[in-house]
């Protein structure tokens, strides 16, 4: 053929001129027969994809079902995730703080119950913040050389610091809860941590709350905290109701740390001793109660600011105390009542601040 036509030979090979299908050997050529015979190649192939197929769309419905079970959780992780870095950010760190600056002493009250006194001096012992430990002794019998040489050797033992608290017992002729708050010669701290000899606070906790005092020192920091209200009222005089800790709790606000396991400072020793009037000295040693209702009103009517309350778990081994007895919160009433007599006023200032370490909290 000639060359100029464009055109090749073969026996099922096919051509297109100007627009035309020539087939040689095998009819005309269809652009459209090809597509048709393409599609039924390729849906016979299709017959072996199908099933991988139906696999893939299980897969895919599988991958995007756990996708919506697992985005709720990972929403909630970064939600927590979120809040501990604001805590971190916003709060109290007690990782990151340390004691007052130098130290507390530790001022334990006792009476008759050595094997708790034992339990207590060696867990304080072992608070990096404890700079020294006094135990007020007012038993009629000066403590054994045995329980003394007992717990230096726990101290020693015990003690997480190169410096070893000193311990010291501070003897008193007779039995009165007044002794508690007597002046302690040669203190090397301004921070006085008051506590019963059947409280343990963790050292952790105790740490923190050394720190809250620190910028604070000029009222009492707590754990264990008490209200009161106005009951009745009349022309002439006002009654006053003293709140436990379940009254705390349903009302959200407080007036007072118990001296049990409380902050203050020093200075209030001499206060109580020497400035408080005598009359609430001869009441406490009278009633054998509510020295810690008059340190409250002692503080308060010195500062005329809240005490504060941090909110930290505590630890109560002893089996029973005057708390324990009948008629203990009639009695707390006719303290404070009488106290408040006694002052001319009511001194006591109520708030509902609570402080917590936010690295111990979920959220902040």
């Amino acid at each position: 053929m000639s060359s100029k036509m464009g055109l090749s030979v073969g026996n099922s090979n096919a051509c297109n001129v100007g627009g035309v299908g020539i087939a040689i050997g095998g009819g005309l050529y269809s652009p459209a027969k090809e597509k048709a015979a393409n599609r039924g190649a390729y849906s016979y192939n299709g017959r072996w994809w199908q099933p991988l197929r139906r696999i893939r769309q299980i897969l895919v419905s599988a991958a995007a079902a756990r996708i919506k079970l697992l985005l709720p959780i990972c929403m909630l992780f970064a939600v927590l995730l979120l809040a501990g870095r604001t805590a971190s950010l916003m709060g109290w760190r007690s990782s990151s703080v340390s004691p007052a600056k130098g130290g507390y002493t530790v001022l334990i009250n006792t009476w008759k119950r050595n094997s708790l006194l034992k339990q207590s001096v060696a867990h304080y012992a072992s608070c990096i913040g404890t700079d020294a430990i006094h135990v007020v002794w007012s038993e009629s019998d000066p403590p054994s050389e045995d329980l003394k040489m007992y717990l230096r050797k726990i101290v020693e033992a015990k003690s997480q610091s190169a410096h070893k608290p000193n311990l010291r017992f501070d003897l008193n002729e007779e039995d009165n809860l007044n002794n508690r708050f007597k002046p302690i010669k040669d203190l090397r701290t301004e921070a006085i941590f008051s506590v019963d000899d059947d409280v343990i606070v963790p050292c952790k906790t105790l740490d923190f709350a050394s720190t809250v005092w620190q910028s604070a020192s000029n009222t009492m920091v707590g754990f264990v905290p008490r209200m009161h209200w106005l009951d009745e009222e009349n022309a002439s005089t006002a009654y006053y109701k003293y709140g436990g800790w379940w009254s705390v709790w349903w009302m959200g606000t407080y007036s007072m740390v118990l001296s049990k396991a409380a902050f203050f400072h020093r200075k209030y020793l001499d206060l109580y001793t020497y400035r408080m009037p005598t009359s609430i000295h001869d009441y406490v040693t009278q009633e054998r109660n509510c020295e810690d209702i008059a340190m409250s009103l002692l503080v308060a009517n010195a500062t005329g600011i809240p005490p504060i309350w941090v909110k930290g778990k505590i630890y109560e081994i002893g089996s029973s105390g005057i708390s324990s007895l009948k008629g203990h919160s009639r009695a707390r009433n006719k303290c404070l009542n009488d106290f408040i007599a006694l002052y001319g006023t009511m001194p006591l200032v109520p708030t509902n601040v609570k402080v917590v370490d936010a690295q111990g909290e979920w959220f902040w």
